[in-house]
């Protein structure tokens, strides 16, 4: 029996939906098929990468920067209804930290009318400047066991001056800067970015890339030097009541009950983390402890340093101590972080003999930007 998940879709008038997203219990995400001509668009472009007979050595590298496609589902109660069985790209991490960015400078494909085109323009105007646009994002806190939620409307409010700063949240779990996050990101980019300059076949619009990174300090050791540094944090006990998962267009937009940016604690994970951010209610803990461990594995005696503090005594001097862990790291550590970087929404994708020029220009922009928060 499938596991069905509703989502409160919010109109730009503000009036509120249901829509059904369903998880297999395989752990692959079930998309529902979007109305013609962008649904059909969608599969088959994902029919012809992942066809089994393909054998153009583009689309094959291709499917390294995909979610893995399984084909399409219906279920036996609605035969009509048709979803693209996906991979859970979160699905491996505990805690995830998501980010959803348009990459481009249209967000409208070349066969969209004037109104369209003026629709989209006005929404980000930046757009063709930038080169990309952050739809959503989802970040685990550490200090507070809790996620912070930001939505389209806090992409679409950044500006040349202020987008640094604005992906940088992404990467800040509360303590400092992740930057081995940063690093790792940037490489998968660098990757995706090689791909689109060696093909001609196909251009892409209002196309994004899926950043996942592991926010749990429970999954995070890394070496440096001879001396590994783990840092564990113990959850909390706390009442968790359901809340809303929000979803729309196929992309992660938060749409909250309380204000935009408020923090907001989350443990679930699974399907809808991959189009839509989970909205959980939590209730007030008291001290929460946080473990930090330094062991050196290298040597024949094992020396190790721990040091317990409550929430309240997280002061300047706690906080240097967490930033070795996260923030100081070779940039060989950095590169091993667990970060996926995948492409995603193809409902404009079509045919092409040129090289897709404007999201090259996206992927450079965005890598620009990521590079200049890790060097300052």
């Amino acid at each position: 029996k499938k596991k069905q998940l509703y989502l409160l879709k919010l109109s730009p008038e503000g009036n509120a939906s249901l829509l059904g997203i369903l998880q297999h219990p395989d752990g692959t995400v079930l998309k529902q098929l979007q109305p013609p001509p962008r649904g059909p668009r969608e599969q088959e472009f994902y029919n012809k990468v992942y066809d089994s007979d393909c054998c153009d050595s583009i689309l094959l590298e291709l499917r390294e920067y995909l979610p893995k496609y399984f084909g399409v589902w219906s279920p036996p109660t609605a035969p009509n209804d048709t979803y693209l069985k996906l991979e859970d790209v979160t699905r491996k991490f505990n805690k995830p930290c998501i980010m959803d960015v348009k990459i481009g400078q249209k967000s409208y494909d070349p066969y969209a009318s004037a109104e369209k085109i003026q629709q989209q323009v006005s929404k980000y105007p930046l757009m063709e400047e930038i080169g990309f646009l952050v739809l959503g994002m989802r970040v685990y806190h550490v200090s507070s066991d809790s996620y912070e939620t930001q939505n389209q409307h806090y992409g679409r409010s950044l500006t040349k001056e202020t987008v640094k700063d604005g992906i940088s949240k992404f990467f800040h779990n509360g303590y400092c800067l992740r930057k081995d996050a940063i690093a790792a990101s940037i490489q998968k980019i660098e990757k995706i970015l090689g791909w689109f300059e060696g093909q001609k076949q196909l251009n892409f619009y209002a196309s994004s890339l899926l950043f996942v990174y592991e926010g749990s300090c429970q999954a995070t050791t890394v070496r440096l030097s001879d001396v590994t540094l783990a840092e564990k944090r113990g959850v909390p006990k706390g009442l968790l009541s359901s809340g809303d998962i929000l979803e729309y267009n196929n992309n992660i937009h938060v749409i909250n009950s309380t204000e935009n940016g408020k923090i907001e604690a989350s443990v679930s994970k699974g399907l809808s983390k991959f189009y839509a951010l989970h909205k959980k209610a939590y209730s007030k803990r008291h001290h929460s402890q946080l473990s930090l461990k330094v062991e050196n594995l290298e040597q024949g005696n094992v020396w190790k340093s721990s040091t317990c503090i409550t929430q309240e005594h997280l002061n300047g001097n706690v906080i240097p101590q967490l930033e070795k862990v996260f923030c100081h790291m070779p940039a060989e550590i950095k590169e091993s972080a667990n970060v996926e970087v995948r492409m995603i929404d193809f409902a404009h994708v079509f045919p092409s003999n040129t090289k897709d020029e404007g999201y090259i220009y996206g992927l450079k922009n965005l890598i620009t930007v990521l590079q200049n928060i890790l060097d300052n």
